[in-house]
């Protein structure tokens, strides 16, 4: 990114040599993630992040389809960047049907198939959930929709260098450069050569008319080489995460007493550890844990100065109670298992506060020793 900041100012839409150089950056870097995401570089289209590429899939394509019809598909448990998107066009006249979704967070295949209808156009579905780590069956959910010609877009802002990356299984699907170790205020959204899309921002012909705006060449560039960097070794970090993600799980249940996992044990990304702490609220872990050091959280980052119940845990069905004591931990590439037993020392320290003695880990000690612990 640095050249890009320091001396190469070049507008990368200029024909003269200082916007060739820019532009030059551009191209390459869509080449790159053309080449990591294994599809055409004009097949990519270059955001601010993960929101403006969820909105531009969601209200784009569906505005572009209204014609043929209004009736679109969802969840629940979506991102807000979804969620609102649908939300808002339902304030413009389309039909939204909200699948059901079960308690771990999986989607009902069968009411999806049977929610499709001759008017319906779209359908959006995150490929894995960014509070519980939940990954949806999208080649299930892609089947569906291919069969009936329904357009499916696919929040992949989670799930991209976590698990693998299939785009032959959806229409469009969304990035953010700042999950997977790039910068933040970069965003990628694929869509499928030969899909029509309205484009949200005019005033260019930037990303062949489909988002204007002069594109941040640093930012871009920091995109795809985080990109490069995050895809490499995908298999082996992700057994190495989670691993150390079962070694908190377990070390969190020997020390809360009746802590409660929330989301699938099976189908789940490596990083994320979603669990609700009985007989205390979000707000209080979280700045509890803060105090001792641990970052963590109770939903989703963007719900900037926001503690409230998560919606991804109350759209599964959960009880208010158990939705407005959940943490969620998340783990990375630089997270070590020195780290973990930081994280549980402290939440073993926070249980000498919170919990009450009888119930604590060392209850059956003698009190001098607990004492010591």
């Amino acid at each position: 990114m640095l050249p890009y900041l320091e001396y190469h100012f070049g507008n990368p839409s200029s024909v003269h040599a200082f916007g060739r150089e820019t532009r030059a950056a551009v191209d390459n870097a869509r080449d790159d993630l053309a080449e990591i995401l294994r599809t055409k570089p004009h097949e990519l289209i270059f955001t601010s992040g993960g929101t403006e590429s969820n909105n531009l899939a969601v209200l784009g394509l569906a505005r572009a389809c209204a014609d043929q019809g209004k009736h679109v598909i969802s969840c629940r448990t979506e991102h807000h960047a979804v969620l609102n998107a649908f939300e808002h066009l339902e304030k413009e006249g389309f039909e939204v049907t909200w699948l059901n979704i079960a308690e771990d967070g999986l989607v009902d295949l069968a009411h999806l198939e049977n929610s499709i209808r001759s008017d319906t156009t779209l359908v959006s579905i995150m490929a894995a959930n960014n509070e519980t780590g939940v990954i949806q069956s999208l080649k299930s959910i892609s089947e569906i929709c291919r069969a009936r010609g329904v357009l499916l877009h696919s929040d992949m802002v989670q799930s991209f260098a976590k698990i693998e990356t299939d785009l032959a299984l959806v229409d469009a699907a969304s990035f953010a450069a700042h999950k997977f170790y790039g910068p933040k205020g970069a965003g990628l959204l694929f869509l499928r050569s030969g899909i029509t899309i309205d484009p949200m921002m005019f005033g260019g012909a930037h990303e062949n008319q489909r988002r204007a705006g002069t594109e941040n060449v640093a930012a871009i560039s920091g995109m795809a080489a985080a990109a490069r960097w995050a895809v490499a070794g995908l298999t082996e970090e992700e057994r190495r995460e989670t691993k150390l993600r079962d070694q908190l799980w377990q070390g969190l249940s020997k020390l809360w007493p009746d802590v409660e996992r929330n989301g699938s044990a099976n189908s789940r990304l490596a990083n994320t550890l979603n669990v609700s702490f009985t007989g205390i609220d979000s707000e209080t872990m979280l700045m509890a844990l803060d105090l001792e050091g641990v970052a963590a959280s109770s939903g989703s980052a963007c719900m900037v100065g926001s503690v409230v119940a998560s919606h991804v845990l109350l759209a599964m069905g959960l009880p208010i109670n158990r939705a407005s004591s959940a943490v969620r931990f998340s783990l990375g590439r630089q997270t070590t298992e020195a780290e973990i037993d930081e994280a549980l020392a402290a939440v073993r320290s926070l249980s000498h506060r919170f919990l009450p003695t009888e119930t604590r880990f060392d209850a059956n000690l003698p009190e001098a020793a607990r004492a010591q612990v």
